[in-house]
């Protein structure tokens, strides 16, 4: 499982299952929608916005039941640009999607292990960063990489707290002065993730449409891995940063299905 999943909470969901679910009148309704000569998006915005990741997999299954066509590739053959990025996004099991991104992204991702915290092995975890990062001449870069990559969030957080201690400075500040580059700006986000998660999402998805011209993949990607999480809470966070709703921002910044769809997945604001 995702190393993230020791965050989820009901009330940060924002795209939630469909009661009295049946995949069987979705499916023609996505047939119906990309039969013929045109498109009817909004309607594949309805069926697809409002299901969850496990309901839009039975609807995929029956798609293919009732009419013998794979769905992903049926979607792809009658969108484009950004709006289809968005809907085959959504249409991945969240393994394959955080499987794709990662390898799209050449990134690695942390296992998930429970909310228990080993107080004696973040504390070897601490002083085993502290010796190979400020008690020795330039920085055993691997070993910062194997602790901060393989252990939970939680366990991370002790580790912080411990390291501090021994050290007399933050583990950003020795990230700062031990690593450079590339490295040490992909240390330092595994830090601020660990530190306040919905403030790094909420960060994330803000400067995506910051400024001239919007990057879409790493808009899509946080609104659509996050939806089904904390996105609800990422939102009211991204209220108290940056004093206007992620709506009214997507609403500024994003146009026609694109937009409708990203608000639909949004949801209401807090």
């Amino acid at each position: 499982m995702a190393w993230w999943k020791a965050w989820t909470e009901q009330k940060g969901v924002s795209v939630k299952s469909s009661p009295h679910f049946n995949p069987d009148p979705d499916a023609e309704t996505l047939y119906k929608a990309m039969k013929g000569i045109g498109t009817n998006e909004q309607a594949i915005i309805d069926v697809l916005t409002q299901r969850s990741n496990a309901q839009r997999q039975q609807i995929a299954k029956s798609f293919m039941v009732q009419f013998g066509k794979d769905l992903i590739e049926t979607l792809k053959s009658e969108l484009s640009a950004k709006f289809e990025r968005l809907i085959i996004a959504l249409m991945y099991t969240p393994y394959r999607y955080e499987a794709k991104e990662l390898y799209d992204a050449m990134k690695g991702s942390r296992d998930d292990l429970c909310g228990f915290v080993d107080p004696g092995l973040a504390l070897q975890d601490a002083q085993d960063l502290y010796a190979a990062g400020e008690k020795i001449c330039g920085a055993d870069e691997m070993k910062f990489i194997s602790i901060l990559c393989r252990r939970s969030a939680t366990h991370l957080m002790r580790v912080f707290e411990d390291y501090e201690r021994i050290a007399s400075k933050s583990i950003e500040d020795s990230i700062k002065s031990e690593t450079h580059g590339s490295l040490e700006e992909a240390m330092l986000t595994v830090v601020k993730c660990t530190r306040n998660l919905h403030s790094y999402f909420a960060e994330r998805i803000y400067y995506a449409m910051k400024g001239a011209g919007t990057h879409d993949g790493t808009l899509i990607r946080n609104i659509v891995s996050r939806s089904e999480i904390d996105l609800n809470l990422i939102k009211c966070r991204f209220k108290e940063m940056y004093g206007k709703t992620l709506s009214s921002m997507i609403m500024e910044d994003t146009s026609s299905d694109y937009k409708n769809a990203l608000l639909n997945l949004v949801g209401s604001d807090p």
